[in-house]
C-alpha cells in the first residue's frame, strides 16, 4: 500500500510550453493536498504525471510503502485511482454496463456498497449519454469505493455535484483519510475536509 508520495523538483512541459518547474511536495498517509492555481497552470497535468500518463522533463515522483520505495508500475496499477475532469465513461453503454466494466478492470470488492452510497440503482439501466453531469460524476466516483486504493488523484471532483452529494462525498473523503488513505486533488473551490494547499505556478 502506498503510504507516502514524494515529488521533488518536478518540471512538466506540454508541447512547447513549460507548465511549471521546481515543484516539491510530500503527501503522507491520512493527508489531503489541494492543488491550486490558475487555469492552465498544470494542476491536471501534475495529476496525470503522478498517474504515469505524462513523463516529467525533470525531477522525480516516488511512491513509498511501509518498507521503502515501491515499484512505480505496481504502485500505479494497484495503489491509486485517477478521476479526471472528464469522467472517462463510455456513453453508449448503460450505467450498469459501465460500472461492471470498471469493476472487472479494477477487481472491485465493494461494488454493492458503492451502488448504495452513490444511489446508483435508479441509474443502472440508463445509457450513460442520458445521465446528467452530476449523475455521471456519481457513477465515476463510485469506482473509488468499489475498488479501494490508497491514493486518490481527483480533478475538480465536486464540480457537478449538488450540495447534498458534495456533503456526502466530503464524508467519504474524510473516511478515506481516517483509514490511512491519501488525496491529491486539483481544485478551484476548497475541499470539504482538512487539507494542505500547494499552489502550482501561474500559466505563461
Amino acid at each position: 500500500m502506498i503510504q507516502r508520495l514524494l515529488i521533488e523538483q518536478l518540471a512538466l512541459v506540454r508541447g512547447e510550453r513549460r507548465l511549471f518547474e521546481g515543484v516539491d511536495l510530500a503527501l503522507e498517509a491520512g493527508e489531503a493536498i489541494a492543488l491550486t492555481g490558475a487555469n492552465g497552470a498544470g494542476k491536471t497535468s501534475l495529476l496525470r504525471a503522478v498517474a504515469g500518463f505524462l513523463a516529467p522533463e525533470r525531477g522525480r515522483i516516488e511512491f513509498r510503502g511501509a518498507h521503502g520505495p515501491l515499484d512505480p508500475e505496481d504502485a500505479r496499477s494497484a495503489g491509486m485511482h485517477l478521476l479526471g475532469h472528464n469522467d472517462g465513461l463510455k456513453t453508449a453503454r448503460t450505467a450498469g454496463e459501465e460500472f461492471a466494466f470498471w469493476n472487472r478492470w479494477t477487481g472491485a470488492t465493494h461494488a454493492e456498497e458503492a451502488v448504495a452510497a452513490f444511489d446508483l440503482t435508479p441509474l443502472l439501466g440508463l445509457e450513460v449519454r442520458k445521465l446528467s453531469a452530476g449523475q455521471r460524476r456519481r457513477l465515476a466516483l463510485a469506482r473509488l469505493m468499489a475498488s479501494p486504493r490508497g491514493l486518490w488523484l481527483l480533478d475538480e471532483p465536486m464540480a457537478p455535484l449538488d450540495a447534498a452529494r458534495r456533503a456526502r462525498f466530503g464524508e467519504m473523503m474524510g473516511e478515506h483519510l481516517r483509514g490511512g488513505g491519501m488525496i491529491l486533488a486539483a481544485v478551484h473551490d476548497p475541499l470539504p475536509i482538512t487539507s494542505r494547499s500547494v499552489s502550482i505556478g501561474a500559466a505563461s
